[in-house]
């Protein structure tokens, strides 16, 4: 080797320089965070305006590292949803916890790879143990094994390639409310339409155990192969949970796999009344949770559980000559054969920093909060003689709308209008669906900086009357 220093950018910045940065970014985050409820829950900007601020030609000679990153932090970052804001409702938002970004610099700093054994055992080790703690917090066998992913999309495409490996090939039933992206997943997967069978859900926004079994049948009857069946563990939509229990039941006895979704909604098991809601989670033959959703990450984390020892080996294990020097040997193990990755990021460590900073206790009483919130407006909403709910608070998330919309209006409308109202004056983001056909406003309220103050000023801003009352008396 040869002697004197080498220098820490050997593309040109100076230690000192490379410190000063680091440490306005930090400063930076940190005041974004301490000042997020005055700020705006959502922000957009036009494509035009965007693209003067952040393009130009490509920049030949160097440039102003500290104006580089103003420029991102006051045009880029600051136009897009906040889902750490805490009247940020909208769909499911991403709450982050300031250790997860702690362990996400770290593990960017540190480049972490976890691909191979031989080239990133200790990232790979962060991973296995925080996939071992889900199990554990789960209540899944200590066959399961994981491997951790971008989110939830991935995360269900890589549990259907293990499912129709270990299974074969075969039809595939779920509700109608199963998200979308497992539907473009089994698509992109090569299932033929023939084979994916969308059932119409009950009253409670639930796959029918009765519609599964008459399916099935039917199925068999017309020499159909019935071979998957996807659950959900708290819908997007409603935060609906299927009767996991009962559709464990079936797949044993028939044997088929069972995969849940509990993209958001899984984690709420750490707590004992979303354990009491998801009772039977543990029998999943796969398991999908997003730690980016209901256990404060930054994007993007998803994670896959399977119950089947070797089975995601089985489904991506190869073996090329190009990589015949970093293969695991006994326990040592090499993720890139968990899954579709090869090259992939030390995901692990920005979760087991969370866990390790906060512990369960804090993390639970969070979820727990979440939920109790949701509760929370929808006893406000019930109040109002204007208003109804359409479905009751279930995991953090509630639906509701006017009894009558205003004259000449149309119901959609209307609630899309009072939406965008208080998403335009920056107090609040919220979205709009539909449930059975019926348009709805949905509070999705998973995030633990939200204030039970935040839920009553949200609501007096669509005109809940309760909650305009209780804003004049307070």
């Amino acid at each position: 080797m040869s002697g004197g220093s080498r220098p820490a950018d050997p593309l040109g910045l100076q230690p000192d320089e490379m410190r000063a940065l680091g440490y306005w970014v930090v400063d930076r985050v940190v005041g974004h965070l301490e000042g997020i409820a005055e700020s705006p829950a959502v922000v957009t900007g036009t494509p035009d305006e965007l693209r003067a601020a952040l393009g130009g030609p490509p920049p030949e000679d160097p440039g102003d590292p500290a104006a580089a990153l103003r420029t991102l932090a006051d045009v880029a970052l600051a136009h897009m949803q906040h889902g750490e804001h805490p009247r940020n409702f909208a769909r499911v938002p991403g709450p982050s916890s300031y250790a997860g970004v702690l362990g996400e610099w770290l593990a960017t700093g540190f480049n972490a790879i976890a691909a191979s054994w031989t080239g990133g055992s200790g990232p790979a080790t962060v991973e296995l143990v925080v996939i071992d703690w889900l199990r554990q917090l789960l209540g899944l066998p200590d066959t399961t094994e994981g491997i951790l992913v971008s989110g939830g999309s991935l995360a269900s495409v890589t549990a259907l390639v293990v499912a129709r490996n270990e299974v074969g090939a075969g039809t595939v039933y779920l509700s109608d409310q199963t998200h979308s992206s497992i539907v473009r997943g089994l698509f992109a997967l090569g299932f033929p339409g023939s084979d994916v069978r969308v059932l119409t859900s009950d009253g409670r926004q639930r796959l029918s155990v009765e519609a599964l079994r008459e399916a099935l049948d039917a199925d068999r009857t017309a020499g159909r192969r019935p071979a998957i069946v996807i659950a959900n563990a708290g819908t997007t939509n409603t935060g609906a949970v299927d009767p996991l229990p009962e559709l464990a039941g079936i797949c044993a006895a028939e044997g088929l796999w069972l995969h849940v979704d509990g993209a958001y909604g899984a984690p709420a098991a750490l707590c004992d009344a979303g354990r009491r809601l998801l009772a039977g989670i543990e029998r999943a033959d796969s398991l999908v949770l997003d730690p980016h959703k209901w256990l404060f990450q930054p994007y993007d984390l998803g994670c896959l559980l399977v119950r089947r020892h070797g089975a995601l080996e089985r489904a991506f294990r190869t073996t090329p000559d190009y990589l015949a020097d970093v293969t695991g040997v006994d326990d040592e193990v090499d993720l890139r054969d968990r899954g579709l990755e090869l090259s992939r990021r030390g995901r692990g460590v920005k979760l087991w920093l969370t866990f390790r900073t906060y512990g369960v206790v804090r993390i639970r009483a969070a979820i727990a909060h979440g939920i109790g919130l949701a509760e929370r407006a929808e006893r406000l909403v019930a109040a109002d003689p204007d208003w109804r709910v359409v479905t009751p608070a279930q995991l953090g998330i509630v639906t509701f709308t006017l009894r009558r919309p205003a004259a000449g209006r149309d119901a959609y409308d209307e609630l899309a209008a009072r939406a965008a109202g208080v998403a335009a004056d920056g107090s609040a983001h919220l979205t709009t669906t539909r449930v059975s056909g019926t348009p709805v406003l949905r509070l999705c309220t998973i995030n633990p900086r939200t204030t039970p103050d935040d839920i009553t000023q949200t609501l007096a801003g669509l005109g809940v009357g309760s909650c305009i009352r209780r804003g004049a008396a307070g």
